[in-house]
């Protein structure tokens, strides 16, 4: 039996898995696909990549809309070689067709081409997770352009969006906590969707485990020490104190969301991809990494 504390209720496998999986409709309701759609879904080899894969894999059956899994290989040696090979896997079974997009074809760097030291030395910020999360969207949404994707799906649950409502109040970046609401097509950027951002991260793990879903288990080893790891583990505090903490700061982020971030979409000047300025972040940090 499955207890969600917020509610008092108990589950048993069916009714959770039921719950996870009407949670996943509803989200898709805003966003249906149809047969002239083509869904790049980002999988990283994880729990919840790998549910929402299955998830949409039932959905395209359905809707004949096309499946496209993405994996970006960021070159982290020991963990992300091991999860692109559970992604195959499971690919392979699904019929889905699979691209892999790698740092070192795509950026000639890796993240095991730098220590954290070095990070530390060439950022301001100091993390790995800065390079790697720019680095990943953008490598990301290029993939799903050049496959003719007209929707990105997602893999965040709750509790990383809980997180990042919390990281950007504390950080005061109102431009960004906009940019989680998604942005709609334009200069080249492919629409985003969450399918599973109400799905709190212990019931995807749940449903996994249920239904007999594959995932890689594995830590990256460079995500210790960081913002977000501070904040889950205050966010966690409160919703063990306080059960419904997570769902309430996403109903409250939904409440307060203004309209998307405006302004026109330029195309950087370096590498030519989308960008809210004339260089985008992403040439702007590769210009720190190659830098003597």
């Amino acid at each position: 039996m499955y207890f969600r504390a917020n509610e008092g209720s108990h589950y048993c496998g069916a009714c959770l898995s039921e719950q996870v999986e009407r949670s996943f409709s509803k989200e898709m309701s805003r966003t249906p696909l149809s047969k002239d759609d083509v869904v790049a879904v980002g999988v990283s080899g994880g729990k919840d990549s790998m549910v929402l894969l299955h998830l949409m894999n039932e959905l395209a059956k359905k809707t004949r809309a096309k499946l496209i899994a993405i994996t970006v290989d960021e070159g982290i040696e020991g963990y992300r070689d091991k999860s692109i090979d559970a992604v195959r896997n499971f690919v392979s079974k699904l019929s889905v067709e699979h691209r892999v997009v790698s740092f070192k074809n795509e950026l000639d760097f890796s993240i095991d081409d730098m220590s954290e030291k070095t990070f530390v030395e060439r950022h301001p910020s100091g993390k790995a997770c800065t390079y790697c999360g720019v680095f990943r969207r953008k490598l990301l949404n290029k993939a799903a352009r050049e496959a003719g994707a007209t929707k990105i799906a997602v893999g965040h649950n709750l509790d990383d969006e809980a997180q990042s409502v919390m990281m950007n109040v504390i950080r005061g970046d109102v431009i960004r906590m906009k940019r989680m609401g998604g942005h709609t097509k334009k200069g080249g950027l492919i629409p985003r969707i969450k399918p599973l951002k109400n799905v709190p991260e212990k019931e995807i793990v749940a449903y996994a485990l249920l239904n007999g879903i594959p995932y890689f288990d594995g830590e990256c080893p460079n995500s210790f020490n960081n913002v977000r790891r501070d904040v889950q583990t205050i966010v966690n505090d409160l919703e063990a104190k306080y059960p419904g903490t997570k769902s309430q700061i996403i109903k409250f982020y939904g409440k307060i969301r203004i309209e998307e971030v405006k302004g026109e979409i330029q195309s950087c000047i370096k590498c030519g991809e989308p960008s809210s300025s004339s260089t985008c972040k992403a040439c702007e940090l590769l210009g720190n990494v190659k830098s003597k």
